[in-house]
C-alpha cells in the first residue's frame, strides 16, 4: 500500500547569539540593561563558587550528597531571568543557579544539603516548588500549576526544569501531551547535559534532537546553545510571552554539558573521556559571558576581583549561619510534628516512648 514518508530528522529552530569566544551576533542580541547583564553574570558566578564550596564541605563530611550545577549556569540563569515574580518556578534537583536568581538564601540551600528539610521552607507567597528528586515527577506538577493559573484567568505561567534523562520517563510525555491538548501556559526547559548519570544522550533517544519531540504534541520546540546565556534568555523570553499571551506551551532544549559529577556519589571518570570534558571546558558559559561583558566595556578585571571576593564572603557567612541553625535543630522528636494536623492517640504514645528511649540513651551515656 502507498505510504507517505515521514521525516524524523526535520529540523527545529536552533539559536545561538554568543559563540564560545564571546563574539556576538548583533542581530539576535536581546535588549537587556547593563544592570540586568551584571545580575545575570553575578548569579552565574555565585552558583559556580557556591558549587565549589559545597563540594569542599561535602568531601569533608560536613554535607550530604548534592548535584553540582557547574557548566549549566547559563541554561538556568538565561531561562529563569525571563520569568516574572508571580510566575511559577518548578525545579528538579540541580537548579541552584535558578534558585539563587529567585532569591533562595544560600543558608537554606546549605541546610537542605546538610540533611534538614527546613532548608526547603518556601516563604508565603513565593511561587517556587521544592526540589524534586524523582526523575520527571515535577513535569505534571508544573502543567497542573499552569492549568490552574489559566483556569483562574491570570496571566501567570509556569517554568519547569529537567534533564535529558527525564525525556525517557512517561511523566515527560504525559505532561507535554496534556499541555498541548489543553493549551496550558507552561515552558519546558530541558537541560540536555549529555548524560543521565552514566547513560549518554545517544542511548536516551533516537531522535535527532530533544526539541523536535515538541512536534508530536503540537507545541513549539526550539534548541539553543545552553552555554550561551543570551540565546537561552532570548528563546525563553519568547516562550514566556507565548505562554502568557496565547496560553501556548514551548519545549526548549538547552544543549549544555555537566562538567562535574552527576552527584557526589558518582564517578564520571568510569564512563566518559577526559577529551570530551576538555572540549566542553572551552565552551565555559561563565568565561563566555565575561568576555561578552568585557567586549562591551561594562566589565573589568577589578570588578571581577571585587565580585569574587564579595561572593566568597557571602558564602562563608551563609555557612556560618547554617551551622548556627543546625545547632538549634537537635530535637529528633520533630519527626512526629507533621504526621497529622492533630496528633492521634497512637502518635502521642509513640512520641512518649521515643522520648523515653532517648532519655534512657542519654542516661546510659552519662
Amino acid at each position: 500500500m502507498p505510504q507517505i514518508g515521514m521525516k524524523p530528522n526535520d529540523p527545529v529552530p536552533v539559536l545561538s547569539v554568543l559563540n564560545q569566544d564571546g563574539a556576538l551576533d548583533e542581530t539576535l542580541e536581546p535588549d537587556l540593561s547593563e544592570d540586568t547583564l551584571h545580575r545575570m553574570y553575578r548569579t552565574m558566578l555565585e552558583a559556580r563558587l557556591f558549587d565549589e564550596r559545597l563540594l569542599n564541605l561535602q568531601r569533608q563530611g560536613k554535607l550530604g550528597t548534592f548535584a553540582p550545577v557547574r557548566g549549566q549556569e547559563a541554561a538556568q540563569v538565561g531561562s529563569i531571568s525571563a520569568l516574572e515574580e508571580d510566575d511559577w518556578m518548578v525545579p528538579s534537583f540541580r537548579e541552584n543557579a535558578a534558585a539563587l536568581w529567585r532569591g533562595t538564601p544560600m543558608d537554606g540551600l546549605f541546610l537542605f544539603i546538610a540533611g534538614y528539610n527546613e532548608g526547603l521552607a518556601i516563604p508565603d507567597g513565593k511561587k517556587d516548588l521544592p526540589v524534586a528528586v524523582p526523575v520527571a515527577s515535577q513535569l505534571p506538577h508544573a502543567v497542573g500549576l499552569a492549568y490552574a493559573e489559566k483556569f483562574r484567568k491570570t496571566d501567570n505561567v509556569a517554568m519547569v526544569y529537567f534533564g535529558d534523562g527525564a525525556t525517557s520517563e512517561g511523566d515527560f510525555h504525559e505532561a507535554l501531551n496534556f499541555a498541548g491538548v489543553m493549551e496550558v501556559p507552561v515552558v519546558f526547559v530541558c537541560q540536555n547535559n549529555q548524560w543521565a548519570i552514566s547513560v549518554p544522550r545517544k542511548k536516551q533517544t533516537a531522535s535527532h534532537s530533544i526539541a523536535q519531540k515538541a512536534h508530536a504534541y503540537g507545541i513549539q520546540g526550539i534548541q539553543v546553545d545552553g552555554n550561551d546565556v543570551l540565546a537561552v534568555h532570548a528563546a525563553t523570553r519568547d516562550a514566556v510571552e507565548r505562554a502568557r499571551n496565547e496560553h501556548k506551551p514551548t519545549l526548549i532544549e538547552c544543549v549544555t554539558y555537566r562538567m562535574e559529577v552527576h552527584t557526589t556519589a558518582d564517578d564520571p571518570t568510569v564512563y566518559r573521556d577526559d577529551e570530551d570534558v576538555e572540549a566542553w571546558e572551552e565552551r565555559d558559559p561563565i568565561k563566555r559571558m565575561r568576555d561578552y561583558l568585557t567586549g562591551k566595556d561594562i566589565w573589568s578585571d577589578d570588578q571581577e576581583e571585587e565580585l569574587r571576593d564579595t561572593v566568597k564572603k557571602q558564602i562563608e557567612e551563609a555557612w556560618k549561619k547554617t551551622q548556627k541553625t543546625i545547632e538549634g535543630l537537635d530535637d529528633p522528636t520533630v519527626i512526629f510534628d507533621h504526621m497529622f494536623d492533630e496528633p492521634t492517640h497512637l502518635i502521642k504514645e509513640q512520641r512518649a516512648r521515643f522520648e523515653q528511649d532517648l532519655q534512657s540513651g542519654r542516661d546510659a551515656d552519662e
